[in-house]
């Protein structure tokens, strides 16, 4: 059983959730080309045109009527953000310098999440929230006028700090993020691209609020995060020879390319060209044996979202493998580091978990098992990349999950496997 030629991923989820609020906050209209078909994307768009937001497709680009600066006007009404934690905390910021109110919910797996770790930071900046939970979603939001300040973040995240940069662009003066560690740049990058003066100092990032924003025309690059499933799965078959194509190389995302190297996986990537300030191209992997590896510090931060691939790579590698520093995991869709362990260990894996990671001892195969995906789209996908070197077939207790991100993963994957 192997993976050969060349695959296409659906748009990336992080340019495309930030190419549909700047569009919404446009003056006339924007065109984003490439826009994944998966239900978080689709949540924000949801939310925007609850709020008055014009969209159509026309073939498969999306046409955005935008509203303006300050266009975006609450009545009230609560707006669901489904399962997507970049929707809703995305939109805390954006909407805390809009006017009106709103409140922001969503399904059961987000209303588990944190939330304070924006709302405290754009309070400083003046913005007004009520969270009845405490620091879970519902949030309201009540728009008023904000002022740019300087922030530390005291995390290395990209929703917070874009965050706080979405709710600058409306404050009066200068919005400036300091973070722990280099997250993803793409508001960075696509707000420069729109015409926003962004200046970056290390690890802080200083914005000038703009008069307004243009309309403008978006290509999302194809989704890192979902390329990297298909790398892993050609990374574990012997005699795999994969390529994925037009895909973002952003460098504050590809931390997974430099696991794979560390688990001597033979990568090849070319830089083919940029969309929106993006870089793109192709990335080559062919399979082989793995090699156990530490993967930590800020090659796991820029690896975050893949690392419950790399504790399958672990599990299959000859030796030890180590992931430290991403205690992250634990408060994503489900607590990661709990379900990659306890799915992986049914499949006959030696992997045990510490407070930010796993401690993992290879084995020549898996076996097939019932595996609990907790309503989270990465680890029902990260399991079926193992199924591919197991004896037998897993059960999955809700494949349908993988819909938020990549609806068509699980039955592509299965098309291009060789025997």
């Amino acid at each position: 059983m192997r993976l050969a030629g060349r695959v296409r991923v659906p748009g990336d989820k992080s340019i495309g959730h930030r190419a549909q609020m700047l569009a919404a906050i446009a003056d006339g209209r924007s065109v984003i080309e490439g826009l994944s078909d998966g239900a978080d994307v689709a949540s924000t768009r949801a939310v925007l045109a609850s709020l008055g937001v014009g969209f159509e497709w026309s073939g498969d680009q999306l046409l955005v009527d935008g509203l303006g600066l300050r266009g975006l006007c609450g009545t009230g009404q609560v707006l669901d953000c489904g399962n997507s934690g970049t929707t809703i905390r995305l939109l805390l910021g954006l909407l805390a310098g809009q006017p009106g109110t709103v409140t922001l919910d969503g399904d059961a797996s987000l209303r588990a999440r944190p939330m304070r770790r924006v709302t405290a930071l754009v309070e400083q900046m003046g913005g007004q929230f009520a969270l009845p939970d405490g620091d879970r979603p519902p949030v309201t939001v009540r728009g008023t006028q904000l002022r740019g300040v300087c922030i530390d973040t005291r995390r290395a995240s990209a929703q917070v700090k874009s965050a706080v940069l979405l709710a600058g662009l409306t404050a009066d003066g200068v919005t400036e993020v300091t973070e722990r560690g280099l997250s993803r740049d793409h508001s960075e990058r696509m707000l420069a691209a729109a015409g926003v003066e962004i200046q970056r100092d290390g690890l802080t990032v200083r914005m000038t609020p703009p008069t307004h924003l243009p309309g403008m025309r978006w290509g999302v690059p194809g989704d890192f995060s979902s390329a990297a499933f298909w790398l892993a799965a050609a990374a574990i078959l012997p005699g795999s020879d994969l390529t994925v194509f037009d895909v973002s190389l952003n460098p504050t995302r590809t931390g997974f390319l430099d696991a794979l190297t560390a688990m001597q996986v033979p990568v090849d990537v070319e830089e083919t060209g940029s969309w929106g300030g993006e870089p793109i191209g192709t990335v080559r992997v062919q399979g082989g044996a793995l090699v156990g590896a530490r993967i930590d510090g800020s090659v796991a931060l820029r690896a975050l979202d893949e690392l419950p691939l790399v504790a399958v790579l672990g599990a299959l590698a000859h030796g030890e493998t180590i992931v430290a520093d991403a205690a992250e995991l634990a408060v994503k869709e489900s607590d990661r580091i709990v379900a990659m362990r306890d799915g992986l260990r049914a499949m006959g894996a030696q992997i045990d978990a510490t407070a930010d990671g796993w401690h993992i001892e290879g084995v020549d195969g898996l076996q097939g098992a019932p595996i609990a995906t907790r309503h989270d789209h990465r680890i029902a996908m990260a399991h079926a990349v193992a199924e591919l070197r197991s004896s037998s077939p897993i059960q999955l207790d809700d494949p349908a999950v993988a819909a938020v991100s990549y609806p068509s993963f699980l039955t592509d994957l299965r098309k291009q496997v060789i025997p």
